[in-house]
């Protein structure tokens, strides 16, 4: 086991430089940089700036350089933990990101619970009752839920949140409270102005993971070992947790690479349409406006975190499954 996690971290490096090199070319790709579009925004309001003073600015931050170089200057900072330093705020990446971070991994974490919560009773209870009445409208509510749009059930909550309960759910908190320390009475908005996106971004996550559940359990409940278990005389529910239901997890247990980066990037669309301070909003509008070292910072952590996440779902699934060895090893 030691053997294979250091040969993995060891692959990790050059894959992390490949994706950096990646995210950066991506980045430089667009016409133009963010002094470009500064300029255009600024010449829009009316006003004007010289030529000379974008020069100095370019030089100023280090975009007068050859790209080879600003990307090895780009690497080294972060590999010394310097993410940059945003030219949209003025701000250094790591001060911007501190407290959306937080609200991102607050509203992500918590659609997780809230989709693993109702996800997986529903799903086995579907796959237990096949072709049941239950089981028919559980899963036309499954495909209504995966055929409505996030970003369409947000503006009908909002909307019936604001003509029913005269409430103004957008954003994750009240305006008082944004910019503050926290404390006691604003973690209590962020709960009053949480179950909306839950809701919203949960909705599609969870009715995606009965089908796959509810299919997965079918599967494996067909199999000779569980029809072995029943004539032995195991009990249905002890028979279906020990080995059905576990060998169910393995496709869930290996969506870890794909989970850990959605906790820091959330729903982008979600955000705009409800208001939401998170980090996903501020990827979207870092990459509108070519904010090198903002979206670079951020697309570079998501990869990470997938990179990571791969990992421990190979981990946790040769835990979870005997029938998976990590050593690539023939077993009799």
């Amino acid at each position: 086991m030691f053997r294979y996690i250091s040969h993995r971290f060891l692959i990790m490096i050059p894959t992390l430089l490949a994706i950096s090199l990646i995210i950066f070319v991506i980045i430089q790709l667009p016409p133009g940089d963010y002094f470009e579009t500064l300029l255009n925004e600024i010449e829009s309001r009316g006003t004007s700036i010289s030529e000379a003073q974008l020069d100095a600015m370019r030089k100023q931050y280090g975009f007068d350089k050859p790209l080879w170089q600003q990307y090895f200057l780009w690497v080294w900072g972060l590999l010394q933990g310097d993410l940059g330093w945003s030219l949209e705020h003025m701000r250094p990446v790591s001060a911007i990101v501190g407290d959306r971070l937080w609200l991102s991994f607050i509203l992500s974490f918590s659609t997780i619970v809230f989709t693993w919560i109702v996800a997986f009773p529903i799903g086995v209870y579907s796959a237990t009752h096949q072709y049941s009445w239950s089981d028919h409208g559980l899963t036309f509510l499954g495909f209504l839920g995966l055929a409505t749009p996030n970003f369409l059930l947000a503006l009908v909550l909002v909307y019936l949140a604001n003509v029913w309960f005269g409430l103004s759910v957008g954003g994750l908190m009240d305006d008082e409270f944004i910019g503050q320390p926290w404390n006691w009475a604003k973690a209590v908005s962020v709960l009053e102005h949480l179950w909306i996106p839950v809701l919203v971004i949960g909705t599609a996550g969870t009715a995606g993971m009965i089908r796959r559940l509810r299919a997965n359990l079918l599967d494996e409940l067909q199999k000779q070992y569980v029809v072995t278990g029943r004539a032995k005389g195991l009990p249905p529910f002890k028979l279906l947790v020990k080995y059905p239901l576990r060998m169910s997890l393995n496709p869930f247990i290996s969506d870890i690479g794909n989970l850990l980066p959605e906790v820091i990037s959330g729903a982008v669309i979600v955000s705009v349409v409800l208001n939401l301070p998170t980090t996903g909003k501020m990827l979207y509008n870092a990459l509108i406006s070519q904010d090198m070292y903002l979206a670079g910072s951020f697309l570079m952590f998501l990869s990470m975190l997938t990179v990571f996440g791969v990992l421990l779902s190979d981990l946790a699934l040769a835990w979870l499954d005997p029938r998976i060895r990590l050593t690539g090893t023939a077993t009799k």
